[in-house]
C-alpha cells in the first residue's frame, strides 16, 4: 500500500521563495496593530485633555472605523486592478500621512482635526488588513490558510501591546486633576497651558510612527511580490467574479456579521477596559494602562496557542468553545464588578484572540474569484468597531455602569459561537457553483 508524502499530510505554511514577501506582510498585521490600540490611550487621554465625555471620547472609534468602512471597497478595487504590492503601498503612505496630520492637530488642538487624522490613518490601514489578510491566506496550500493567517496575525497583538505600552509610558503624564485641584489651576491661570501640555504628549509617538511606516512602504515598493492565486492566471483566462454571487454563500454572509459582532466587542472591551478598572478598583491612569497591556499580551499568547491547538482541532471547534468562554467571563464581569470582574474581563483577550484571522479565513472559503471582494467586504465590517464604543457609552450614561455596558460584548460573542459550530459550514452547492 502506497504512503503518502509527508508534504501532503502536513503541507507548509507557504513556499521557501517567498519568504521576502511573507516577512514584510506578516510585520504589517503588528504595524496597524499599533494606532487601534492606541486609540484605547486616546480615549483616556482626550477625556482629560478635551474634556470628554465617555461617549464623545468613544467617537474616536467611530472615526477610526469609519475609515475601514468606506476605504475597503476601493482597497480592493485598486489590488484587483493593479494588485496587493500597489494597494499595500498606498495604504502605508495613507497610514503615515495621518500619523503625520497629529502635529498639526495638536498645535491647533482641535478634536475634530484628530478625529480626521485617525480617519486617515484608518484608510491607510483598510488597505493594509483587505490585502495583508487576503495575500497570506492565499500565499500557499489552502489546507494551511487557516493557520497560515493566524500565524500572521499572531504579530498583531505585539502591536497591540507595544501601542498600548507606548501610550500608557510616553502619553499618560499620570496627573489626573480633582474638581478642587482643576479650581485651582484655573484660579491661578494656569488650567490651559495644562490642557494644552497633555494634548501635544500625543505627537512624538505619532511622529515616530509615521516615520517608521513610510521606510516600511519603500521597502515593499523595492521588493518582488509573488502572484498569487487568480493573479498568476492570465487576464484573458482568469474568471471574473460578481457581486450578487456572494448572496449564494450563507456562511460569508454569516462571517460578515460574526466579523461585524467581534470587532465590536473586541474594540469596545478594550476601549472601556482603564476607565472599569478606575470604576471598580480606584486605580490610578497609569496601572490602569499597565493591566491594559497585560491582557494584550494575553491576546498575543491567545494568538500562538490557537494556532498551535489548530494542528489537533478543527478551527471551527475551538472557537466555538472559545465564545462559549467569553459569554461566560463577561458574564461575570456584569455580575461582578471589581477585582473579580476585572480579572474576567483581562482573560477575554487571551480567547477572543483566535477569532479576528478564523472568521476571515472562514468566511471567504470558496469564493473563487470573489475572494478579493469577498474579503474588502469582511473587512468592512470592522465598521462593528464604530458601533459599539458609543453603544457602550450610551449604555453607561443610561445606567451609570461601566459593568451592565459589558452586556454588549457579551452579546456578541453568542453569535460568534453560533456562528464557529453551524453558521460557518460551506455547503455541497456551493463548492458545485465555484468548481462550475
Amino acid at each position: 500500500m502506497p504512503t503518502q508524502n509527508n508534504s501532503d499530510q502536513h503541507p507548509p505554511l507557504f513556499a521557501p521563495g517567498n519568504i521576502a514577501p511573507f516577512f514584510l506582510v506578516t510585520a504589517l498585521f503588528l504595524f496597524w496593530g499599533i494606532p487601534n490600540n492606541l486609540n484605547d490611550i486616546l480615549i483616556k487621554q482626550f477625556m482629560k485633555s478635551f474634556e470628554l465625555t465617555r461617549f464623545k471620547a468613544g467617537l474616536i472609534q467611530s472615526a477610526f472605523y469609519m475609515g475601514y468602512f468606506l476605504l475597503a471597497i476601493p482597497a480592493a478595487l485598486v489590488m484587483k486592478k493593479f494588485g496587493y504590492k500597489t494597494g499595500l503601498v498606498i495604504g502605508l503612505f495613507l497610514y503615515s500621512a495621518g500619523s503625520f496630520l497629529f502635529w498639526p492637530a495638536a498645535v491647533l488642538r482641535q478634536y475634530g482635526f484628530f478625529l480626521f487624522a485617525l480617519f486617515v490613518i484608518a484608510s491607510g490601514a483598510s488597505f493594509l488588513e483587505t490585502g495583508s489578510n487576503s495575500f497570506i491566506a492565499l500565499l500557499g496550500d489552502p489546507r494551511t490558510s487557516e493557520r497560515r493567517l493566524n500565524f500572521s496575525q499572531a504579530f498583531n497583538p505585539v502591536g497591540a501591546v507595544t501601542g498600548v505600552l507606548v501610550g500608557t509610558v510616553f502619553i499618560f503624564s499620570g496627573v489626573e486633576l480633582n474638581k478642587n485641584q482643576i479650581a485651582a489651576y484655573k484660579a491661578a491661570g494656569t488650567y490651559e497651558a495644562y490642557l494644552r501640555g497633555e494634548t501635544l504628549r500625543v505627537v512624538t509617538p505619532y511622529l515616530v510612527l509615521g516615520s517608521v511606516i513610510f521606510i516600511w512602504a519603500l521597502l515593499i515598493l523595492m521588493t518582488k511580490f509573488p502572484k498569487v492565486a487568480e493573479e498568476a492566471e492570465p487576464e484573458e483566462g482568469r474568471a471574473h467574479g460578481h457581486a450578487g454571487e456572494l448572496l449564494r454563500h450563507p456562511h460569508f454572509i454569516k462571517g460578515v456579521i460574526a466579523q461585524f459582532l467581534y470587532v465590536g466587542a473586541q474594540v469596545g472591551t478594550w476601549s472601556y477596559f482603564i476607565q472599569y478598572i478606575q470604576d471598580y478598583t480606584h486605580q490610578p491612569e497609569k496601572i490602569a494602562g499597565y493591566f491594559l497591556t497585560g491582557t494584550l499580551v494575553a491576546f498575543g499568547v491567545g494568538r500562538f496557542t490557537a494556532t498551535y491547538l489548530m494542528k489537533f482541532i478543527a478551527p471551527t471547534r475551538l472557537m466555538g468553545v472559545f465564545g462559549i468562554i467569553n459569554t461566560l467571563l463577561v458574564a461575570v464581569g456584569v455580575l461582578f464588578p471589581g477585582w473579580i470582574g476585572v480579572g474576567a474581563v483581562f482573560l477575554t483577550s487571551f480567547f477572543m484572540s483566535l477569532m479576528f484571522p478564523t472568521i476571515f479565513a472562514l468566511g471567504i472559503k470558496e469564493l473563487g474569484p470573489n475572494t478579493k471582494l469577498g474579503g474588502s467586504i469582511i473587512i468592512m465590517s470592522i465598521v462593528g468597531g464604530a458601533c459599539a464604543p458609543p453603544a457602550m457609552g450610551l449604555i453607561f450614561q443610561a445606567t451609570h455602569s461601566m459593568a451592565w455596558a459589558m452586556v454588549v460584548p457579551m452579546l456578541c460573542y453568542v453569535f460568534i459561537t453560533y456562528y464557529a459550530f453551524y453558521g460557518s459550514h460551506v455547503r455541497a452547492s456551493e463548492l458545485e457553483t465555484v468548481r462550475a
